[in-house]
C-alpha cells in the first residue's frame, strides 16, 4: 500500500524550486513519487506506509529549505 500526503508550499518563486524540492524528495528513501508545483504551491507526495507527513517535513527541513510547509 501506499500513502499520500498533500503539502501546501509557500515560498517557492520559480520551476527551480518545485524541481529541487522534487529530486530532494525522490531522491529520499520511502518516497516513491513526489508532485511539487510553484505555481500552486502545493506538493502531492507519496510514501511507502512507513513515512508520515512528519518525515516529509523533516525531509524538508534537514535540507534547510527557505520554504513554509503544512498539510491540507
Amino acid at each position: 500500500a501506499q500513502t499520500v500526503h498533500s503539502i501546501s508550499i509557500v515560498g517557492m518563486t520559480c520551476d527551480g524550486c518545485s524541481s529541487r524540492l522534487t529530486r530532494v524528495l525522490e531522491s529520499s528513501p520511502g518516497i516513491i513519487k513526489a508532485i511539487v508545483s510553484h505555481a500552486d504551491g502545493t506538493g502531492i507526495v507519496t510514501t511507502s506506509p512507513e513515512i508520515t507527513e512528519a518525515t516529509v517535513f523533516q525531509i524538508f527541513i534537514q535540507q534547510d529549505l527557505k520554504h513554509t510547509f503544512e498539510a491540507f
